[in-house]
């Protein structure tokens, strides 16, 4: 950050001033600068570089913590306009509460409902009362998000999803999805014989991260793959696979590039494998959860 204008009644320090010290920059602003000076009175302003110089060896540290206290205030004013935001155009939802520091959210489990959270500046999970805490400055955004993160909330209460699972009874979807279900459940998966991923290693493939376990060189059946694999091609084999433990995950490197055009599998990118550490951290942990 540059300072725009000096006062002209300071004296510039000498751009080798031999003196212990440290220099600061800001944004210009009156009442900034005031009150800068009022606590450093010694500071000087140098127009050659463009900074305040604070003289003395304690400099840097004095000025670290002047700085923060701005912050600090910067984010109280940002955390007051937020309220006044909500006081004046609230968010009616039993998903929000507003407490002293900020907003408490929960809702039923749903990916949209993470996804969206995560934009929203400043926003944290808190695994342990299973809630989401954003403060109370990032009201704006959080309203604009909101409409999403209600409607994915309420499409998965237990309710409503109950709901749907008996309109879907019986139907050619559900019919469909159970098939889908029960395939996957086979945890087998159609490879390219001349393109196989590395035995226990973790690789992405359509449903994720996976391991495989065995490539027997069973052919796979061409219309089991035209039914549940879409894309897949003639003349696979099926490759047989497993969850990830956490550690895995952790020890495997990021791909570099993105998968290339109908990759069977491919090396995770970062992007896939921290969603897929923190579902195995959370995985891992409830046996333990319930030990305890």
């Amino acid at each position: 950050m540059t300072e725009t204008k000096s006062p002209a009644d300071l004296g510039e320090a000498p751009s080798d001033d031999p003196k212990p010290g440290a220099d600061v920059s800001f944004p210009y602003d009156r009442m900034t600068v005031e009150q800068f000076r009022r606590r450093f009175p010694r500071a000087r302003w140098s127009d050659s570089r463009k900074a305040w110089f604070v003289p003395g060896r304690t400099a840097s540290r004095r000025i670290g913590r002047w700085l923060a206290e701005l912050e600090a205030e910067a984010d109280a004013h940002a955390d007051a306009k937020g309220r006044d935001a909500f006081v004046f155009d609230p968010i009616d939802s039993p998903y929000l509460q507003l407490g002293k520091a900020g907003f408490r959210i929960r809702t039923p489990y749903s990916k949209t409902v993470v996804d969206e959270l995560r934009e929203v500046p400043f926003s944290r999970w808190d695994g342990d009362l299973k809630i989401w805490h954003v403060p109370l400055r990032s009201y704006e955004q959080l309203r604009r998000r909101w409409p999403e993160i209600e409607a994915a909330a309420r499409r998965n209460e237990p309710e409503e999803r109950r709901r749907r699972a008996e309109e879907r009874k019986g139907t050619e979807l559900d019919l469909r999805s159970r098939l889908r279900s029960a395939e996957r459940k086979r945890r087998r998966y159609p490879l390219p014989g001349d393109d196989l991923p590395p035995i226990g290693r973790p690789v992405a493939i359509s449903y994720g991260i996976v391991v495989f376990t065995e490539i027997t060189g069973e052919l796979a059946d061409p219309a089991v793959v035209a039914e549940f694999y879409p894309g897949g091609a003639d003349d696979q084999v099926w490759g047989y696979w497993r969850v990830p433990t956490l550690a895995e995950l952790v020890r495997t490197w990021p791909g570099k590039t993105p998968p290339v055009e109908d990759a069977a599998w491919w090396l995770p990118t970062i992007e896939e494998l921290r969603p897929a550490r923190r579902a195995a951290r959370s995985r891992e942990a409830k046996p333990r959860a319930k030990t305890l």
